[in-house]
Formats: C-alpha cells, sequence, structure tokens
C-alpha cells in the first residue's frame, strides 16, 4: 500500500500545471488563402496544427468555411475583431464566436491619424474596450487587445500602455513579442510587470540588427523562424508557460511563411 501511495504521488507531480497549445494565426497564410482556401487549412493540419486564431472566411461563406475547419479537426480559439465593429452590434460579434466555438476575441488594431497615437486615442479605446469587453464576459467570452507598439509611448512616468492597462476593468491583452520588442519595450520585463493581464500571445521571431521604433509598422521580411532572431523566444514560451496563457500562436507574416513555420514548429518542439 505505501509503493502504491508514492507511485500516484510521483505521477501527480509530473503532470502539467497549465494547458498551453501552439497554434497560429491565420493571417500568416493570407496570401495562400487568396488562391486555396481548402489547401491552406490542409497545409496547417499537415503540419501538425489543430488550434487557430482567425474569424476570416477569405471570401467563403461562412458555414462552408467552418464545415472545412471541422473537416480538418482545426478549431478557432480567437476571433479578430474590428475596432469599429465594436461600436456597433456587439451581439452579433459575440454570435459569431459561439458559430465558431471561440472563447476569444481580439482587437488588433486601434486607428489613429498616420503615425501619430495620442492619448485620446488610448482614452478612447479604454473606455470602448471596457464597455464591450464588459458585454463579452456576459456571454462568456475574454476579449483581449492585441498591442503593436505604438502604445509604448511616453506618458507619465510610464506609456500609454501602462496606463491602459491600469484601467483596463474588462479587458485584456495579448502580447505579440515582436511588436512588444520594435515597440521599444522588453516582453519579458511586460509579461512580469503585468502577471495577470495577458491572455494569449503571438510567438514571431524579429531579424537580428534590426532596430525598431514605435509606428507599429515594419517590412514583413523582418519575421524570422522562431529561434533564429533576436528574440528570447525559448524564455518567453517558459515564462508563459508559467503564467498560464493558454494559447500562443505563431505569427509569421513574411513570405517565406511555408517554409518557415514548420521550421519554427521544430524549434518549439525541441524547447
Amino acid at each position: 500500500m505505501k509503493k502504491l501511495i508514492i507511485t500516484i504521488l510521483l505521477v501527480s507531480v509530473t503532470l502539467p500545471i497549465f494547458a498551453q497549445e501552439i497554434g497560429i494565426q491565420l493571417y500568416s497564410l493570407r496570401n495562400q488563402f487568396k488562391n486555396d482556401i481548402e489547401g491552406t487549412l490542409k497545409t496547417i493540419a499537415d503540419w501538425g496544427i489543430d488550434t487557430v486564431e482567425g474569424g476570416d472566411t477569405y471570401g467563403m461563406d461562412e458555414a462552408d468555411f467552418r464545415a472545412l475547419l471541422d473537416r480538418y479537426n482545426i478549431t478557432v480559439v480567437g476571433i479578430g475583431v474590428d475596432y469599429n465593429d465594436l461600436k456597433k452590434d456587439l451581439a452579433a460579434i459575440a454570435d459569431k464566436a459561439d458559430r465558431y466555438g471561440s472563447n476569444y476575441l481580439m482587437c488588433p488594431w486601434i486607428p489613429h491619424n498616420g503615425d501619430e497615437f495620442t492619448l485620446e486615442d488610448t482614452q478612447q479605446a479604454i473606455e470602448l474596450f471596457n464597455k464591450a469587453g464588459a458585454y463579452f464576459k456576459s456571454r462568456g467570452l475574454i476579449f483581449t487587445y492585441h498591442i503593436h507598439g505604438y502604445e509604448f509611448r511616453p506618458h507619465g512616468e510610464g506609456t500609454l500602455f501602462d496606463l491602459m492597462a491600469e484601467q483596463a476593468t474588462d479587458f485584456d491583452f495579448e502580447m505579440d513579442v515582436y511588436w512588444v520588442t520594435h515597440g521599444g519595450e522588453d516582453p519579458m520585463k511586460l509579461l512580469n510587470r503585468y502577471p495577470d493581464k495577458f491572455k494569449l500571445m503571438h510567438l514571431k521571431d524579429m531579424a537580428k540588427g534590426l532596430v525598431g521604433n514605435d509606428s507599429g509598422h515594419e517590412d514583413v521580411e523582418t519575421n524570422v523562424t522562431l529561434g533564429l532572431g533576436q528574440i528570447d523566444i525559448a524564455g518567453l514560451v517558459k515564462r508563459g508557460k508559467e503564467l498560464g496563457i493558454e494559447y500562443m500562436f505563431i505569427e509569421d507574416e513574411s513570405s517565406r511563411v511555408l517554409e518557415q513555420v514548420p521550421q519554427s514548429l521544430k524549434y518549439l518542439k525541441g524547447l
């Protein structure tokens, strides 16, 4: 009996504390979807990926697109939401998430005038995100904002992002480690400063030698295979797991996506 109890205890401590899945952001394959929707979904399945972040159907009827997702056993766990749509019919957005069976909603961009992202832009976004997030919570959904680097402009003793994080009562964030780095922040320090604020993560590596800025824009060809750039992907994946970030999505916007994603997956599996 003592041996049996010991065995059970040893097994129990080896179980993972948090569930964590590696998926892909479908935008990575936007150019491939233009030519062959089903073939592109098959490619994702052939890579061994069954979890994605998306929401676009690339011109296909939504019901038909969802049928293809089912055919290839691909689950859309996160849906992208346009900022201006958050000012309209929130119920329609939640209904769409329900049709896909998604738990997360993500806004990828705050519209602003050229390269000027202001305090007023930030305050308007906070108000809109909290209002939308409260409604989505009532529907059992988690609403996140995907930061792009322009939020790291100085404000007070910190940045505009610090203001967002402090006033985010009903929404959370998705960290894109490339854009955080590009915007002049250290993604590891940001995770540690706000350990409860990030619910999702984009894994995207930045070419060595590239110096970023706070514009939120860059040449997509600076997206390189995970582990070959200047970002500590291994450390961030480890820390993300410790913090319980449930989904991490590879996002590769480069023209080499078909070659690089399998290499990135191999890298992640070797961690």
